[in-house]
Order: C-alpha cells, then structure tokens, then sequence
C-alpha cells in the first residue's frame, strides 16, 4: 500500500484530470438512469398478485386504469371527452354511462340502484385503462396527457396518479435534499477541522464519489426513488468519517515525515488499513438489505455499498491529490480548532461508568418495548400530501362513490352463469363488500347484454378468463381489508381453484406480510453478517458481541421513541433503519475498540486503555455522528414525501444515539467485561 500511496502522490495532477473527466460518463449514466415510483413493483414475482397483474395486463390490456371523477358535465360533454381520451398513445379504453345511455335515454330511465351506485351529487365516474403498467413511462405520460385534456370539473384518481405525484415532487425536492446536507456538513468541518478551505475539498471529493455512485446505476437499469432520494445524502453522512481520517492523518503524518509527499503517502496506508474494517461492516451492512424478500431492499443495498466502495476508493485517491495540489490554500486558511478535545466528558464517563451501567439496565427494556411496539403504516397515500391532485381525487372517490379498494377476481371463462352468480352472491355476503360486478350480473341492473357496448364487454371477459369487479368499504392496507381478502380467497376456491384475486388491497396484503418477514430476516441477516466480519477485524470472541449490543440498544431507543410520542412510521422505514443504523454507525465503536485493544496489548491497565481510547476517539466520533445528522437531519425536516421525511428523521436521530451509546455505554462495557475480553482476545497477555 505504501508503493500505491507514493504513486498517487506522485501522479496526482493525472489522477484529478482523469477523476474530473469521469464525471462525464457519471452525469450522462445518472441521467439516464430510471427513477421507479411505484414501490408495489418490488414484490416477488412468484406472489400469486402479481401473476394476476400479468393477466389483466396481456389477456385484458389492463396494464394500469385509473378512474376519472366527473363533475356536472352532459351526456354530449362525457362522450366527446371519451373521444379525446381514447386518442391518446397508450389508452386502451375508456367507459362511462354515457356510453350505455347515449344521447337519447334520459338519466331517469336508469334502474335506481344502478343510478345510485354512478351518481353522486351531480358527479359520475369514467374508467380508463392503459395497455402499459401502472408505473410505466408510457401510463405515466397518459395520465399527465388526461390532465392536459381535462378541465377543473374532472379528478383523475388511481395508482399511476400516485406515482406520478410521487415522481413530480421527489424530482422538485432532490437537489434541495443535497444543498441542505452540503450546508449543514460544511458548518459542522469548518467546526471540527483546523482550515476554512480543507472542508470545501472533503466535501468536493465526496460529491465526485455520489456522483461516480449514480452514474453507475445504469448498470442496475433502474433504481427506486427513495433510493435516490436517501442515497446521496447517506453516503455523504456515512463515507464522511473516512475522508476526515485521511486528512487528520496527512496533519499528524508532516510531523515526522521529510516532506508533504512522504506524509500523504504514510496518511494513505494508515488510512486504508484503519479504514479497511470499518468499511467492510458499513458495506456488509447495507449488503443484508439485499436479503429481503422485498426486492426494494437489494435497490437500496446495492447502491449503498456500491457508494461505500467509491467513497473508500476516492477517499485514498482523489481526495490525496486534491489535498496536494491545494495545498497551499489549505495552509492560508488555517485556523484554530473550535472542536473541543472532550476530556471532562472521558473523566466523568470513567469516574461514574457504573452508574452508566445501572442506567443501561434500567432504560433496555422500556426501549425495547417501545422498540417491538411501534406501529407501521402501509398505505402510500398517507406518505404524500393530502394537497396533491391524486390524493383530493382518490380522496374524494372513497367519500362520494364508496370505492376504497377496488379489487378483480380473475376466474375460468367456461364458469356456467350459474356457479358465476352463486360465487358472487356469497361474496357479497362479506362484511364490508360493497358491491360486485360480474357480467353475468349486468342484466340483473337492468343493462341487456345485447345492448352493452363492446368495450365494456371486452373489460369482462378474455379467451381464458372473465373478471368480477369488487369493492371494498374498507381502507387499504388495514387488518380489515387484510382478512377480508383471505375470506374471499376462501370462497373463490371452492369454485375455482385456479382463480386470482388481483388488485390493489390483495397486493397491499401481500407486502404487509412480505414486509413483516423482512422486519425480523434482514435484522438478523445484518446483526450476522457483521458479527462475523467483526471477529476477523478485531480478533476476538466477545468483543463483537459487546459492539453489536451497544449499537442494538442505540437502535431500540431509536426506533422505540415513535411509540412513546404516538408516531406511525412508513413500514419502509420501519423494515431498513435497524440495519442502516447498525452498518452506519458501528465504526463509532470499533474507532474506540482498536484503540483500546492496542493499549492493552502495550501493557496499560484497563482504566488508563480505556480512557486513552476514549480521550482520543470522542472528538472523531462526535464529528462523524454530526455529520452523519447534519447529512440527513435537513432532509427529513424538509421533504413533504413522509416515506422519505421519516426515513431521514431516524436516521439523523439514529446517528445522535449512536454516537451517544457509544462514547457512554461501549468503555463502561470494556470496563465491567476486561478480564473476559482479555481472555478470548488474540494477542492480549493480562
């Protein structure tokens, strides 16, 4: 490593001249690169939902629909807006009563429990189905051309609305996400660091490392947008500590060294030595996301260790020739250190580090309660702001018209009208149904099938299957509609075995209980992953179980404060916190650990290794948690987008415990568990 380090000091105008022209091909890739809106695509494709999404999308055309509330418009008005509507790219087919009534029949001639199921004060509903899927570019450019066309008396509700309202303000919040985290970073290194300039760079070499990170998505073909809303602002907070190492290191390193060269050679080799295991853990951290049965997880694991990677490879190669080349300025813009060195924190944490245990005891099980007992919720629409188009319009569908879940069972299209009719009455049957619509029951609305329009008639039967419409009073994603929908996957197979319940509440089932798996396999996965890796970094068989159990009592204070305070979490957030925490702010620990290992291994007692390990690991703790915060705390305060505001808040709050526990809790464990880490630790003679 020492040959490498003096070869990047060497060639360090090339280095930077060839790191700059990169960022061509990262800015071109970042670009484009696509952005996916609609997290229900990340579910299994062997989930039985999803084969009923694939059917109503090659057998029926049915990729995506969405339902459009109309306000006081004419029968004339209604079909000439059909007219429109079916002109655009992508639209499959558009259905409304004016196409059964026509011009001719008057309102009133309409059975009148057909006319109070399509007329609410005034409103009636037209639906419009898109070949494509529902969070595909195509739909998504026709539901924005559906607006373009329609005036302030229609609403367009559905799915791909959603997405893409989600898409319009993700993209107008991201740049903001990333300014914030800039300002807030660069306040906290002008603090901690002894030069004005020396921060601007550790934060430009961080930027090239985001940058390298996104362009490279390409690779992956798409990524979630949570993923690129958190990904810059995580990688910044989290590859930041490594970047301060190296310049610390370069500082101390000039002291001994002949010249700035030497020195930024011997700081390379330190750095990536020390950096080496904490890197791994960080990496191996977000690595366990990809375990998830969610495949959301693996979007956001993979890039995330892919940005460690590059913030490490950066780290040891760009940011050393850009240290070099400014040098000077680095040295005009010299100041004192405001940071200070925390020495009455260390004595009074060493004098009283029984009582920190006894507060231990006292506080794991209130954190862990409130940890296990959190509620999650699972309904998108609560993420976004109620101001948004999609939401006043799926709103208003629920108030008006009672269509809260709308669900479509797929069954045989040789069903003899018989069997099809029973099936439907029994589920009618069902606490909080609606209504259901099969074609066999059009007739009993008073609708003569020989007099429906072809359109309407092709939404209800395919060569192999025919659909049944039903809709649900009860709101998405609760345990309601959860085991509503089991009841009726009960009912269906006792007539059909192959039949398929598709549609949003079914869908939303199965990520309730995709989700809960992953809870409880990705924590463990995480917890294992590192625990493991630990053994080999620090040599030891206690010790990782002492590091893991401080950061895991971080994580049940962190994720144990939304019970306490009454708060519902994202049931992302939820699923992917624990193990960002863990991964993200283990290296707190192991800083403290390896210093303390070392002490004792030079012969000092516990007390004074412990102290020196912390004396001299708390101000690089504290500046790394700050920054950690400062990266996400802006985000989580600002965005309007609640599954990503969320996320942020735990983050940043996760990175203050975190940083908390360990400079409190980790040298009062070293303290208590000495002689039985010196025992199982290799190399330690006591």
């Amino acid at each position: 490593m020492q040959k490498l380090g003096k070869a990047i000091c060497k060639y360090r105008k090339l280095i930077l001249i060839i790191s700059f022209l990169l960022l061509i091909p990262a800015i071109i890739g970042m670009k484009a690169t696509r952005i996916n809106y609609d997290i229900l695509v990340y579910l299994p494709d062997d989930v039985e939902t999803i084969k009923g999404e694939k059917i109503l999308s090659e057998d029926f055309d049915m990729g995506g629909y969405s339902v459009v509330i109309i306000d006081n418009m004419k029968t004339k008005e209604i079909l000439k807006l059909e007219k429109e509507i079916k002109e655009i790219e992508n639209v499959e087919k558009v259905i409304s009563v004016a196409d059964i009534i026509g011009t001719t029949i008057p309102q009133e001639m309409l059975p009148q429990e057909l006319q109070e199921e399509i007329y609410k004060d005034g409103k009636t509903i037209m639906l419009v189905t898109f070949k494509d899927q529902i969070s595909s570019d195509a739909t998504m450019k026709s539901v924005e051309e559906l607006r373009e066309i329609t005036d302030e008396r229609c609403k367009i509700s559905g799915m791909t609305s959603t997405v893409l309202d989600t898409r319009n303000l993700s993209s107008s919040e991201i740049v903001i996400y990333v300014v914030i985290a800039v300002i807030l970073c660069l306040i906290i290194l002008q603090i901690a660091l002894d030069s004005y300039f020396a921060p601007i760079l550790l934060l430009l070499n961080i930027g090239i490392a985001i940058l390298y990170n996104m362009g490279t998505n390409i690779f992956l073909g798409e990524i979630s947008y949570i993923t690129k809303a958190i990904s810059a602002v995580l990688q910044l907070g989290v590859t930041m500590d490594f970047a301060i190492f190296l310049y610390h290191s370069y500082i101390a390193e000039q002291k001994a060294a002949n010249n700035k060269e030497e020195a930024m050679a011997n700081a390379i080799t330190k750095t990536f030595s020390s950096v080496l295991g904490s890197s791994l853990t960080t990496i191996a951290g977000f690595l366990a996301l990809c375990s998830m049965n969610l495949t959301l997880g693996k979007d956001i694991g993979t890039v995330m260790a892919k940005g460690v990677l590059l913030g490490v490879i950066s780290v040891v190669t760009v940011l050393p020739a850009m240290i070099l080349c400014c040098d000077k300025l680095i040295e005009k813009t010299k100041h004192k250190e405001i940071l200070p060195k925390f020495t009455g924190v260390r004595d009074f944490i060493i004098k009283h580090y029984r009582i920190i245990a006894i507060l231990f005891i006292i506080i794991l099980p209130i954190a862990f309660y409130g940890y296990t007992n959190t509620e999650v919720y699972y309904n998108l629409d609560k993420s976004l702001p109620v101001s948004l188009e999609s939401v006043q319009a799926n709103n208003e569908l629920k108030e008006k018209f009672d269509m809260v879940s709308m669900e479509m069972l797929l069954v045989d299209k040789d069903m003899p009208e018989y069997k099809e009719n029973e099936l439907v009455e029994e589920i009618e049957k069902v606490e909080g149904i609606k209504w259901v619509i099969s074609y066999s029951k059009l007739g009993s609305l008073g609708l003569p099938k020989e007099a429906l329009p072809e359109d309407l008639v092709e939404i209800f039967q395919s060569d192999k299957y025919q659909i049944i419409l039903i809709n649900s009073s009860y709101e998405m994603a609760t345990n309601e509609l959860n085991n509503q929908v089991i009841e009726i996957n009960d009912i269906i197979r006792k007539y059909d075995e192959d039949a398929i319940l598709a549609g949003e509440g079914p869908l939303m089932k199965d990520l309730v209980e995709i989700s809960d798996h992953d809870f409880n396999s990705v924590n463990t996965v995480s917890i294992a992953v590192i625990f493991i890796i630990m053994i080999f970094v620090l040599k030891s068989a206690t010790l990782p179980i002492i590091l893991i159990c401080v950061i895991e009592f971080a994580i049940f204070i962190n994720m144990g404060i939304p019970y306490y305070t009454g708060t519902i979490l994202p049931f992302v957030a939820s699923i992917v916190i624990g193990t960002i925490q863990l991964g993200a702010t283990i290296d707190y620990a192991i800083l403290i650990t390896n210093k303390y290992i070392n002490e004792r291994k030079a012969g000092r007692e516990k007390k004074e290794a412990v102290k020196e390990a912390l004396g001299t690991s708390i101000s690089s703790i504290v500046v790394s948690g700050l920054c950690f915060f400062g990266a996400t705390f802006g985000v989580g305060a600002y965005s309007k987008i609640e599954m990503i505001g969320s996320l942020c808040n735990l983050m940043s709050r996760g990175a203050i415990i975190s940083m908390v526990v360990v400079i409190s809790v980790l040298p009062t464990f070293l303290m208590i568990f000495d002689k039985v880490i010196c025992k199982t630790t290799k190399n330690i003679n006591q």
